[in-house]
């Protein structure tokens, strides 16, 4: 376990081996293996563009192919639905996915525990970096109102949530999260092209490490991102798509408790 204000330990914690648990997809029937695929091949809608769709799903190994659309998409291009039979079985009790554990806090509880263990606001500073001009992720966590119901940090009492918008450098971001002295950076991407959220986000822990501010809680978010991906990347934690406000407040909240009172985090959440 890394001490506190240390970056996250990239050894996994031992896995607990489960019993076999076979699967197959699920179409009409249990274990059918039946799947739809959708795709687009560059040639203009024609019996002959439906039969090449065909052969292209039974290539990639499906059987009993049905072409069960074809749309034209464009000049010279066509989109095609497909269902067919995948002979593919997984035993899911091998999968082992490292995953964020949340403690089940809403926004009064989150308020309480900072109120009554950390005595003083949290500091958080969000930013979408680099070339990435959409905010509607970061803005779903940070703006007080919020996303599905759920408020957003900036109407949290007891948290001072920055909002430092869209296109944000990372040098930038690092040197606001200083001023404030900020205890968490939250970073959105949404731009994924040429994995350029990857590259972006490896960068932004580089340069904390660099100027001595690894210290601080690193969490990563946007609809390609997962706790798996943000560990690999150098953050304390990564949130997909769905991800509500009070559960990035909880997990923040409860990493400082955990370093306030010098013990672990709950179980499963390293």
């Amino acid at each position: 376990m890394s001490a506190p204000g240390s970056p996250p330990s990239d050894a996994p914690p031992p896995a607990k081996k489960r019993p076999p648990h076979p699967i197959r997809a699920y179409g009409d029937r249990r274990d059918d293996g039946r799947i739809q695929l959708s795709f687009t091949l560059p040639v203009a809608a024609s019996p002959r563009a439906r039969e090449a769709a065909r052969r292209f799903a039974e290539a990639m190994g499906l059987r009993a192919v049905l072409v069960a659309a074809m749309e034209p998409a464009g000049r010279d291009y066509s989109f095609f639905v497909v269902y067919g039979r995948a002979d593919v079985t997984l035993d899911y009790g091998e999968i082992e996915v490292p995953e964020v554990t949340l403690p089940e806090w809403g926004w009064k509880e989150i308020n309480k525990v900072i109120k009554e263990t950390l005595h003083r606001k949290v500091v958080v500073v969000g930013a979408c970096t680099g070339f990435d001009a959409h905010t509607v992720g970061i803005d779903a966590i940070i703006n007080m109102k919020g996303y599905a119901g759920d408020k957003g940090l900036e109407a949290y009492p007891w948290i001072e949530a920055h909002n430092l918008g869209a296109q944000v450098d990372n040098a930038a971001l690092l040197e606001r999260a200083k001023e404030l002295s900020a205890d968490a950076v939250l970073v959105s991407q949404i731009i994924t092209q040429r994995d350029v959220h990857k590259e972006n986000a490896a960068a932004l822990i580089e340069l904390a490490r660099k100027r001595g501010m690894r210290g601080l809680l690193f969490v990563l978010g946007g609809p390609r991102i997962d706790h798996k991906l943000a560990r690999e990347l150098g953050f304390d934690a990564g949130f997909g798509s769905g991800t509500k406000p009070s559960q990035v407040a909880g997990y923040v909240v409860d990493r400082l408790v955990a370093r306030a009172e010098g013990r672990a985090p709950a179980e499963g959440r390293e």
